[in-house]
């Protein structure tokens, strides 16, 4: 099969190439999906499970991607809860071979349904995001109606999503950005947009829950904010800068098939809209990854037509 593999560590994007893998098989409690679509995050060339397993051992060459909508092709032994030929999306293990590829083998307990309605490009591009804002916000920050979120990032991937569920959950929404965010930013939901390069974040006041996808400065600004009680939740590692008065989280997004059916039923009801920047093939995938050009949003490869 055809997936985007890297091999050296040190050569980052550039050392991506596309090549021809054996097709994995599904070991117990796996399903194998033929992947019509697969999510990217920039940053996973960077992420340790990249190149090594839970052991610390070197699994390169490795395949890239981690989530994915496609059509489940096989079940592997005891596999319950879904069939040959359904519908499904989800977010498969760091620690494995993932879904820039024609298949994919993972856990079927990270993987939901996708709906007949809902394409596979808009399947592929939920699970980091919509897990990470759901996690973020309601298992983390226990956010509640009448609380005020700034939200960093606001018109990027996970910033887009945070912002829709805050804003459905009752809260106040300060997004965060630069200049050219402003219009996006607003766009999908929030109530006040703060220029990160222009306007001084200390003038937002006090907020109930930060949710940090910069850290840097950005975070310790952000922490000084937080009310008594309030929450610093944080995606990007070991939080540096604690609130006075309340509680600093970082987290690693999980999979979840509840989470999943509840962030996609949102999206076929009007209530939660995605946020896609580019979108490509597999065969072009490589170049799309060292592209200089940038687009807010999540980038998508179409693998299976």
């Amino acid at each position: 099969m055809k997936a985007i593999v890297v091999t050296d560590q040190a050569a980052g994007t550039a050392g991506m190439t596309l090549a021809e893998r054996p097709e994995p098989p599904a070991a117990i409690n796996d399903v194998v999906v033929e992947v019509r679509a697969s999510g990217y995050v920039p940053t996973e060339v960077d992420w340790p499970s990249t190149w090594t397993d839970r052991a610390d051992r070197d699994r390169s060459p490795s395949i890239l991607g981690h989530e994915m909508a496609g059509v489940v092709t096989a079940l592997g032994y005891g596999t319950t809860g879904l069939s040959v030929g359904q519908r499904v999306f989800g977010l498969t293990d760091w620690h494995r071979d993932g879904t820039l590829a024609e298949y994919v083998a993972v856990e079927a307990r990270n993987l939901a349904p996708l709906p007949g309605d809902v394409d596979f490009t808009v399947g592929a591009s939920l699970p980091i995001s919509g897990l990470t804002a759901w996690q973020g916000l309601f298992d983390h920050g226990r956010l509640r109606a009448g609380q005020t979120v700034l939200a960093h990032g606001a018109a990027g991937a996970v910033g887009t999503m945070v912002t829709q569920l805050a804003r459905e959950a009752g809260a106040y929404v300060i997004g965060t950005g630069r200049t050219a965010d402003r219009q996006k930013a607003l766009d999908f939901g929030a109530h006040e947009f703060v220029d990160l390069g222009n306007d001084k974040l200390a003038d937002v006041g006090g907020v109930d829950l930060v949710f940090d996808v910069i850290g840097g400065d950005v975070q310790k600004q952000s922490a000084a904010l937080i009310r008594p009680g309030g929450t610093l939740v944080t995606v990007v590692g070991p939080v540096e800068s604690r609130p006075a008065d309340g509680l600093a989280i970082d987290f690693v997004v999980e999979a979840d098939r509840a989470q999943l059916t509840e962030i996609v039923q949102r999206v076929r009801d009007g209530r939660l809209r995605t946020n896609i920047g580019t979108v490509a093939t597999l065969d072009e995938a490589v170049a799309t990854f060292n592209s200089t050009e940038r687009t807010k949003g999540k980038t998508v490869i179409h693998v299976h037509p």
